[in-house]
């Protein structure tokens, strides 16, 4: 996987960022309280390159796949919390609720690790409400690009392309089942709004 990471950071130093709604972030990050980012597992690649050297902390799959996306984390600067709502769930969420209240901010993809693509499961809510933290929706649109033929058809924008990013605002969950199940319909529009406009 060290060659697949160096191409794949090689591509990346080659790609444009624009932005849009950054001073949610920012807002967040001067605020100095932890937050969740959401992102779709298929957008993963350009938002691990735009946001690597901050001391996020990801959640990742025990799965063979994770371990690649564990070690491109790595070597941007993320710190790995291992683990899924499939395999090592309840490890991992309890991982993810400990960083948050030790003031992280973690990312994590709510359809993830297997799918179905873009279909938002409870685990990333969960962790919020248990830890009081906001989520932050978060979402890339690439100019040119390649789609695998992967359950989520993950997405590789091309060499020099353009990759928009937008930041939705801050969502916050509620108490108990009502807020969850609130809290995870508004992921779920939130997340199509800053992918797909």
């Amino acid at each position: 996987m060290a060659v697949g990471s160096f191409l794949v950071r090689a591509l990346a130093a080659t790609w444009r960022f624009r932005l849009s709604g950054r001073e949610h972030f920012d807002t967040l990050r001067a605020a100095g309280r932890p937050f969740v980012f959401v992102l779709w597992h298929s957008r993963i690649l350009p938002l691990l390159s735009l946001h690597r050297d901050q001391g996020i902390v990801l959640l990742v799959s025990r799965h063979r796949d994770g371990g690649y996306l564990a070690d491109l984390g790595e070597r941007w600067g993320y710190r790995s919390v291992r683990g899924s709502t499939q395999r090592g769930g309840g490890i991992g969420l309890l991982g993810v609720v400990r960083a948050l209240q030790g003031g992280a901010v973690v990312a994590i993809t709510p359809d993830g690790p297997r799918g179905p693509a873009e279909q938002v499961q409870p685990g990333a809510v969960a962790a919020a409400q248990h830890a009081g933290a906001a989520l932050l929706p978060i979402g890339a649109r690439a100019s040119r690009a390649w789609y695998l033929r992967s359950w989520d058809r993950l997405c590789i924008p091309k060499p020099f392309a353009t990759v928009e990013i937008a930041y939705g605002p801050p969502l916050v969950v509620g108490e108990g089942k009502a807020g969850l199940r609130m809290a995870l319909e508004s992921v779920g529009r939130a997340l199509h709004e800053v992918t797909h406009g």
